[in-house]
């Protein structure tokens, strides 16, 4: 299956390896090693100079699709890491519903992505760190499991929470830290 998708141009050759859990592990086990799958691509959207948040979708035991944060680097709001992983997804299945999938994503998802997952009616959501100003599955509100909505999503959360929030908080930090430098650059060079 893989080496089709590899042809198509729907998955590259980093699929390929170790992405299959084969031996028997508890829930958080399973939980933990997909969410340190995650952790790779969010550290691939950081060498990109993105937010560093990453996700991969999981279904019998396998990756099947994975994105990171892009909406920098594309020109595009909606390039977050779930919308990624989630549009590789459906075609990996054919499907816009992703029936008995998993999604792992290192932040919680914000309302544009919460809605996305219900939308694709995937059945989990695991995410690492929350997020406070723009969480959409408990920390502002929670569009996944409304009541009102056709399809309601089982949620895992704080798998791996300090390392995804470490690996946040550092990003910001440089980040601040860059432009802080930047207004002094340009201070000086006025004065």
């Amino acid at each position: 299956m893989f080496i089709a998708l590899l042809v198509h141009g729907i998955l590259d050759s980093e699929y390929l390896g170790n992405y299959e859990v084969k031996t028997p592990m508890s829930e958080l086990e399973q939980d933990q090693y997909w969410m340190s799958q995650a952790l790779e691509y969010a550290d691939k959207a950081q060498q990109q100079d993105e937010i560093p948040v990453g996700a991969v979708i999981v279904k019998d035991n396998q990756i099947i699709a994975a994105g990171w944060n892009q909406s920098i680097c594309n020109h595009d709001p909606s390039a977050h890491a779930e919308m990624q992983a989630v549009r590789k997804a459906g075609q990996v299945l054919e499907n816009y519903r992703l029936v008995d999938c998993t999604l792992y994503v290192t932040l919680e998802p914000c309302p544009m992505c919460a809605g996305l997952l219900v939308h694709s009616r995937i059945k989990r959501v695991v995410f690492g760190a929350k997020d406070a100003k723009t969480g959409a599955v408990g920390s502002i509100m929670n569009l996944v499991r409304e009541p009102k909505l056709n399809h309601q999503l089982e949620v895992t959360e704080g798998v791996l929470a300090q390392l995804c929030s470490e690996k946040i908080s550092a990003f910001f930090k440089t980040r601040r830290q860059e432009i802080k430098a930047a207004k002094k650059l340009k201070k000086a060079a006025q004065g």
